[in-house]
């Protein structure tokens, strides 16, 4: 169950408007690294989970989707004030015409999101290293969005995005040798 509070989970400012820089964030709204993969990816998995970490995939999956809150209000922020012609020279003039200024689940080249994107074998540990992996390639993609970005406003939100990633892979860590300890452990004495 979830108790919604009315307010992002980090403030979002954006100084200027900049649809090129909205066309890298739609990678995190839509893409197979973004945070509307990785809440699904989590929240899915927590069924076939030990007990132990349940409570964790619940936890992150859930942050995720505040995440996603995040990086819809940046798209919208720094495209609400751009004309057609803007929209056009940044690359994201197809998206406009198919959805005005709504947001869609697709990646930054446009193309949709696909359940293709997320990854649940039922076995703990596969899953919580593809967790792991997930989590450091949106660091990654955290990090490639800043150095393109002259928003010093919009880059400290990205930078908090950025290091709850960190985090949450090092969470993920944790979990794998909670697991590792749990499986070495005698059954029978």
């Amino acid at each position: 169950m979830w108790v919604y509070e009315k307010k992002l989970q980090y403030p979002v400012k954006v100084s200027t408007c900049n649809p090129l820089l909205a066309k890298y964030l739609i990678e995190q709204y839509g893409g197979a690294d973004g945070e509307l993969s990785a809440a699904l990816r989590y929240l899915n998995q927590r069924y076939t989970i030990p007990d132990k970490i349940i409570g964790l995939l619940n936890d992150i999956g859930t942050e995720e989707f505040a995440h996603l809150e995040m990086i819809a209000t940046m798209i919208y922020k720094l495209t609400k004030d751009a004309t057609p012609e803007q929209l056009k020279i940044a690359g994201i003039d197809s998206h406009y015409v198919n959805h005005d200024s709504a947001l869609f689940y697709h990646n930054a080249a446009g193309a949709p999101w696909t359940a293709t994107y997320i990854q649940a074998k039922g076995d703990p540990i596969a899953d919580l290293y593809e967790d792991i992996a997930a989590e450091e390639k949106a660091r990654a993609t955290y990090q490639w969005i800043i150095n393109m970005s002259d928003d010093p406003d919009l880059n400290d939100s990205l930078r908090f995005l950025r290091e709850r990633e960190i985090v949450h892979s090092q969470r993920f860590r944790e979990a794998v040798e909670i697991l590792k300890e749990e499986k070495d452990k005698k059954t029978i004495f």
